[in-house]
């Protein structure tokens, strides 16, 4: 008869304790999540301006094009000429360096490659490439990949990036961006990274170009016409036929 007292008496006492562990465990979390907070204030703050998270970086990065020569010929044909002008023509105006030719051996058309290098080298120098600006150097292609004559030169070059990279979560979550409304890292990345593939001169983005010549011919004929007191504003010979007056009135 003694035994049940005492078995519940030691239930109450487990129940007691288990309850008082509950709350020491609580209050344990709860200063802890002030402190976690506490520490992920004290930290740097994401930049919410796109263009401070994903700046637009200015480097040197290689222009390359490859003139692709067949075994059993060793001359180019128009098409193949006429990107090479125009890849002299682009040199003279964008180009940090001078111009590297790779030239393929130990393959099927070394020789023919060695064959359209003349042709090559006459063109470049046509184009604006100085001779001494011109360097030709052997490279050994992986067999499997038909070998190509490979033509570069260094240009400045805008990048920005990489994208897609996602460091926290960005669904609802604790953490203070999401509390906050701050923005994700990713966001704008893209945009920047289209923006630098689509410059044309990567300088631009760091200073303005200097201004060009006016147009002397047309500034005077302006300025004539303002002393005269005629109209100044550029006059083509078929404005008055389009309004929409004169058409009505020829279909009547």
């Amino acid at each position: 008869m003694q035994i049940a007292p005492t078995t519940i008496t030691e239930r109450r006492g487990i129940a007691s304790l288990a309850i008082r562990a509950l709350v020491v465990g609580g209050c344990a979390l709860f200063v802890c999540a002030c402190n976690t907070d506490q520490q992920v204030a004290a930290g740097p703050d994401v930049p919410s301006d796109y263009r401070l998270r994903h700046p637009i970086t200015v480097t040197e990065a290689d222009h390359t094009i490859e003139v692709f020569i067949g075994s059993n010929r060793g001359e180019i044909n128009a098409v193949q000429r006429a990107q090479v002008m125009q890849f002299a023509q682009t040199w003279k105006h964008e180009a940090t360096g001078g111009v590297i030719v790779d030239l393929p051996v130990g393959t099927s058309n070394e020789r023919a490659a060695a064959e359209a290098m003349p042709t090559i080298r006459s063109l470049l120098t046509a184009g604006g490439v100085p001779p001494n600006g011109l360097l030709v150097r052997a490279y050994n292609p992986p067999a499997i990949n038909l070998a190509t004559i490979r033509i570069t030169y260094p240009r400045l070059a805008a990048q920005a990036g990489p994208c897609g990279v996602w460091p926290e979560d960005i669904g609802p979550s604790f953490n203070r961006a999401y509390s906050e409304n701050q923005p994700m890292w990713n966001a704008g990345c893209a945009t920047q990274r289209n923006l630098a593939a689509m410059v044309e001169n990567p300088a631009d983005l760091a200073q303005p170009r200097a201004e060009t010549p006016a147009y002397e011919m047309r500034r005077t004929a302006v300025m004539e016409q303002y002393r005269q007191g005629q109209r100044t504003q550029t006059q083509y010979p078929a404005e008055d036929s389009t309004k929409i007056s004169n058409v009505s009135s020829t279909g009547q």
